[in-house]
């Protein structure tokens, strides 16, 4: 039984509910049931606490559906009963094309799987671009309303709605892509949405504006969709593209810069990941070129490490000892180096072991109880590799339910979950061996990544954001 069926925004509209106000709760692991605030979770590596369901349909387990306004791949961010999303709305006016960011020669180049090429749903406008970000087709000509909603996690009903900014794209994105590929993180006491070209904005938990802030328009292949991260008081945003890569702080507060590092990198489209290790906080990124670890206090450089293929999507994963960097482009490399270490680690003991195989294009691996799990590239094929040796447990498994990975896994409860862009989701057991505990479909496409609350499953598609809960 659907408690709550299909529901359609009105962009613009700000329904008057009653709000319960969100106390501040220090990150602990009793806490983390409530909040899921940034992409890949409470701690930023897709791991959770909670139960929620084993299967669901259409018919079955769905609490609430909305009809999801305008594109965006990015995962919903939750604060106690509060879920941010973001999406960039066509407004339905066609004003030409929008001037375009100077570029250099473009570096690194993206393709999709074989078997991967399919329509997919446009919605408003297009997306292709001859442009620096889009590969054929036409340039974007119509306007987007790049919004930040806030609904309520519990019945779906839209608390608010904010325009951050209405502009034509000033480049177009790959097909895979949207105009909107960022997911928003929040504190608590604001929620920071990064527009990357279109702008930075921080919200109150009411949203009021707080502060806006334009790093510029740059070139990156394909479109962007790098998230912000939280560390302290400052807000990390990379800016990886074909110009000049930089990586900036911001203070949380108040949007003033703190500090800002240029990068030797063209495009990129991962997320900062941060970590600490004793007692340092560092915050590690992937590159083409390097994978790097930086003070967040002042943006020096700690360690770097050459070794990765081209475009580096991936976000890092890591346990007490060892930070783990993949990409799966033209040159498959995972990496396994060694925390603790100063300076240029390329080619020394640092690196504990690399491997070639199976390694993932777009989703993140997932670090589970010491096991390591990826798929190979965008496929529905899963490896587990043990953690500390690198040693296979299963390779390139086939998960024939699944057809095209773009999300990255969620663990909890001794099981993963693995979302496909052809509307199934897999559970899998953590386990040594492959086993498959359910498949669910939903009438949806999935590039977003999974997010639980306590009982609750949040999947964001294509056309419709879904809350998975047991009825």
């Amino acid at each position: 039984m659907i408690a709550h069926t299909s529901q359609r925004w009105v962009p613009g509209t700000l329904m008057i509910l009653g709000f319960l106000s969100t106390c501040l709760v220090v990150r602990t692991a009793s806490a983390a049931s409530s909040h899921w605030p940034q992409w890949r979770g409470p701690n930023g590596n897709g791991l959770a606490s909670g139960n929620p369901p084993l299967e669901w349909s259409e018919e079955k387990n769905v609490k609430w559906k909305l009809d999801l306004p305008g594109q965006g791949h990015g995962t919903p961010v939750i604060w106690g009963d509060q879920l941010f999303v973001m999406a960039a709305v066509p407004t339905g006016k066609n004003v030409g094309p929008a001037p375009q960011a100077g570029r250099r020669p473009l570096q690194v180049f993206a393709q999709q799987d074989p078997g991967q090429r399919r329509e997919r749903p446009q919605r408003g406008g297009g997306q292709g671009g001859r442009g620096p970000g889009g590969r054929g087709g036409r340039a974007p000509t119509e306007e987007m309303a790049y919004t930040l909603f806030c609904i309520d996690r519990n019945d779906g009903r839209q608390i608010w709605s904010k325009v951050a900014r209405t502009a034509v794209p000033h480049e177009g994105v790959q097909s895979a892509n949207t105009y909107c590929s960022e997911s928003a993180v929040t504190d608590g006491e604001r929620v920071y949405a990064s527009f990357n070209s279109q702008g930075i904005y921080c919200y109150d938990m009411q949203g009021e504006l707080l502060w806006q802030k334009d790093i510029g328009q740059v070139p990156v292949t394909f479109g962007e969709a790098s998230s912000p991260t939280l560390v302290g008081d400052a807000l990390i945003v990379l800016q990886d593209n074909n110009r000049e890569s930089y990586l900036y702080a911001f203070d949380k507060k108040t949007g003033k810069e703190l500090w800002k590092k240029s990068r030797d990198e063209g495009s990129g489209w991962t997320t900062p990941y941060v970590l600490t290790h004793d007692g340092q906080i560092q915050v590690v990124i992937s590159g083409s070129n390097a994978i790097r670890s930086y003070d967040p206090k002042t943006g020096e450089l700690i360690w770097q490490c050459s070794g990765l293929g081209s475009n580096p999507v991936p976000m890092i994963v890591s346990d007490d000892t060892t930070v783990y960097a993949m990409s799966g482009h033209r040159q498959p490399m995972a990496l396994a180096i060694a925390l603790g270490r100063k300076g240029d680690l390329t080619g020394t003991d640092a690196v504990r072991w690399k491997t070639e195989r199976g390694t993932p294009y777009v989703p993140s691996p997932l670090l589970y109880d010491g096991l390591l799990f990826f798929c190979q590239r965008t496929s529905g094929s899963i490896s587990c590799l043990d953690a500390t040796s690198g040693e296979p447990h299963f390779e390139q498994a086939r998960l024939d339910a699944l057809s095209g990975v773009y999300a990255s896994p969620v663990g909890l409860n001794d099981r993963i979950y693995l979302a496909g862009q052809n509307g199934a989701t897999v559970v899998l057991a953590k386990s040594k061996e492959l086993k498959v505990l359910a498949t669910n479909k939903l009438n949806d496409g999935f590039d977003a990544s999974p997010v639980v609350v306590g009982d609750h499953l949040y999947l964001r598609g294509r056309e419709n954001l879904y809350c998975i809960a047991a009825q």
